[in-house]
């Protein structure tokens, strides 16, 4: 899979932040990160699958962004968590808003003042969205506490950098078998961070069009802490999945994948090669499910 060699790891230290505290972390970043989706769905030309709305990870500001609008982007930094406007190539905000102590209402109104300089009209940004994320006080008027929660945000960016790590391998070895796995890109609904492997890119019906899902969920109500995942479609009945390695499982219940949960990767030797190779492995299990063989050229 062109993993690093055993012993040796390109992912960053997880210093294993207190559940509670990485959980709520995630939700206090989950809702920052809904001012990026208000924004692309206001500013960024729509397209048919939502994907104007989904967000780029940029390793150097160590947080998400928006695709480009008037010149800008405008991304949620993670730890300390912050809102903030990047112009041109640069990864250093050119302004930038801690969350600290914000309440939803402050950074509605920085927020519209920024985008009235880019010359958009803020009050495109009050439109509501069209989905709900799980609920939190923040919403009602509590402010965000991102300097209590300092490690939790930590962590919960040290996930997603190591992550994009992993998923850019597994794009180069979906590329390896004339694959196209598209980029990586994280989406504000579900706060979950995947690229998708498409198996039958001539079928227009996506309920029909085979796909592997690989990515990785900061928790949810499935899971409540970080978790990696495989996810083929349509889903296979569980009898057609094949074994995976035993670091993970298959979970099919809500949905269909092989999942590897945070705790068992802080539990393994090799974090970053067992969960390389759970990965690996998984995609393998799910072509094999999905009855998939490459076109002979």
């Amino acid at each position: 899979m062109g993993s690093p060699q055993p012993g040796t790891s390109d992912w960053s230290p997880i210093a294993g932040a207190e559940p509670a505290r990485l959980q709520e972390a995630r939700l206090q970043a989950h809702h920052a990160v809904q001012w990026l989706a208000r924004t692309a769905r206001a500013y960024v030309p729509a397209q048919p699958d939502d994907s104007h709305t989904n967000l780029g990870w940029d390793e150097a500001f160590g947080g998400f962004e928006t695709h480009k609008m008037q010149g800008a982007r405008i991304g949620v930094k993670l730890a300390p968590l912050a809102l903030a406007i990047l112009e041109g190539r640069d990864s250093t905000p050119s302004r930038i808003l801690p969350l600290d102590g914000r309440k939803e209402g402050d950074i509605r109104g920085w927020l519209g003042e920024e985008l009235g300089h880019l010359g958009l009209d803020a009050r495109a940004l009050d439109t509501p969205l069209p989905y709900k994320i799980p609920h939190h006080k923040i919403t009602i008027g509590t402010p965000y506490t991102a300097q209590v929660l300092g490690d939790g945000f930590r962590d919960l960016a040290t996930w997603y950098s190591n992550a994009n790590q992993s998923l850019e391998r597994v794009r180069k070895t979906a590329a390896a078998r004339k694959l196209e796995a598209l980029p990586a890109r994280c989406w504000p609904h579900h706060f979950d961070f995947a690229t998708l492997i498409p198996l039958d890119p001539k079928v227009d019906a996506a309920e029909k069009a085979r796909s592997v899902g690989v990515g990785l969920s900061p928790g949810d109500d499935n899971f409540n802490e970080p978790y990696f995942y495989v996810t083929p479609w349509p889903y296979p009945p569980p009898a057609k999945l094949p074994p995976i390695p035993e670091i993970g499982t298959w979970y099919t219940k809500k949905f269909t994948a092989a999942v590897v949960p945070a705790h068992r990767i802080l539990a393994a030797q090799g974090r970053q090669t067992e969960t390389e190779a759970f990965l690996a492995a998984a995609v393998e299990a799910s072509l094999a499910a999905l009855e998939y063989k490459p076109t002979k050229t």
